[in-house]
């Protein structure tokens, strides 16, 4: 029979866990679809791997691990792929702001031949203005750097096994999960999905974690904003020839003007395009710095009790994983 693996990353959860255990078990005995929880904290402040501890002491279904520290929440998913065992694993937020019931359409089309199944968001549910810009923007940056359809997009997807596998093999420390998954290609379907509300706590996504967010996605996919360096080059050359022309047609018909005004302009717009696109360029060569170092995407400090394989203090499963066994 076939296994659903369905990947939780929590961060200062504690108040979900117990929550989201119960109803998502529920849905998929209720669906008759074998699976299992794996519940990934990234290094919360809270009693989140506590609780997860005691989910999993309760039903046997349910499996969770805890880093060492806060690694982001692009950590907390590929750690939860690299511990999922199922034939088919789904992605989705703890809180269960993506609707639960959703899981068994993406079952069935995973049944029918799908690789991939996308969580399409079709309503937003209510978020603060505030939110909803930040939100907005960070979507619209993303979609011009990565081209690709950002604002309806989600970390809510089905991936099939051999997916999983080719996710985990690749090499980059810095990863985004949402567009990798899309890069990877595959029989592709989706599914629409409204927004739900938080029953406990509040999100974690502030303005400012969501353009570092940004930033951070955009200079490990897209190489995009090194060509904008060029751009900024071209833009400065120009503002360059259209003043050299007019300095000299002045020059020429004794109308110049004396005074450092054009000089000072000069100066200060290729002086901001020279400091931008260092900045661009200093960016890169910090995430080179980070992937040639090699250090691991996440550290593994405790598991529950029934993780097979030792994973503590690593970031790979040490062993045969999921699907290489031998019968």
């Amino acid at each position: 029979m076939a296994l659903l693996s369905v990947v939780l990353p929590a961060y200062n959860e504690e108040q979900n866990i117990a929550n989201t255990a119960k109803v998502l078990s529920g849905l998929l005995e209720q669906n008759a679809i074998a699976y299992e929880l794996v519940f990934i904290d990234d290094g919360s402040k809270d009693g989140t791997l506590k609780e997860i501890e005691k989910a999993a002491a309760e039903n046997t279904h349910i499996k969770g691990a805890g880093f060492s520290r806060n690694f982001g929440k692009e950590a907390a998913i590929f750690a939860g792929l690299e511990l999922a065992v199922g034939d088919a694993v789904i992605v989705m937020d703890c809180d269960l702001q993506h609707p639960p019931q959703i899981i068994p359409e993406m079952w069935e089309l995973w049944q029918q031949g799908a690789e991939v199944v996308e969580g399409v968001k079709s309503s937003r549910g209510r978020e603060s203005l505030g939110y909803k810009l930040s939100a907005g923007l960070f979507y619209k940056i993303m979609s011009k750097l990565i081209r690709m359809d950002m604002s309806a997009s989600s970390d809510f997807k089905l991936l099939d096994r051999k997916v999983v596998n080719v996710l985990l093999e690749l090499p980059e420390r810095n990863t985004f999960f949402r567009a990798l998954s899309f890069w990877v290609g595959f029989q592709t379907e989706s599914v629409q999905y409204e927004v739900q509300e938080r029953q406990y706590g509040e999100s974690k996504w502030s303005f400012w974690s969501l353009m570092k967010y940004a930033i951070a996605n955009a200079t490990s996919f897209s190489t995009l904003p090194l060509q904008l360096v060029m751009i900024l080059g071209m833009i400065s050359i120009g503002f360059s020839i259209v003043l050299a022309i007019q300095t000299l047609v002045r020059y020429l018909t004794h109308t110049a003007v004396e005074g450092f005004t054009t000089v000072i302009l000069l100066i200060l717009i290729v002086g901001g395009f020279i400091m931008i696109s260092l900045g661009i360029i200093g960016h890169y060569i910090a995430r080179i710095y980070e992937e040639v170092k090699g250090r691991p995407k996440y550290i593994i400090s405790s598991v529950t009790d029934n993780v097979a394989g030792s994973v503590l203090g690593a970031w790979k499963r040490q062993g045969e994983r999921y699907g290489e066994k031998n019968d």
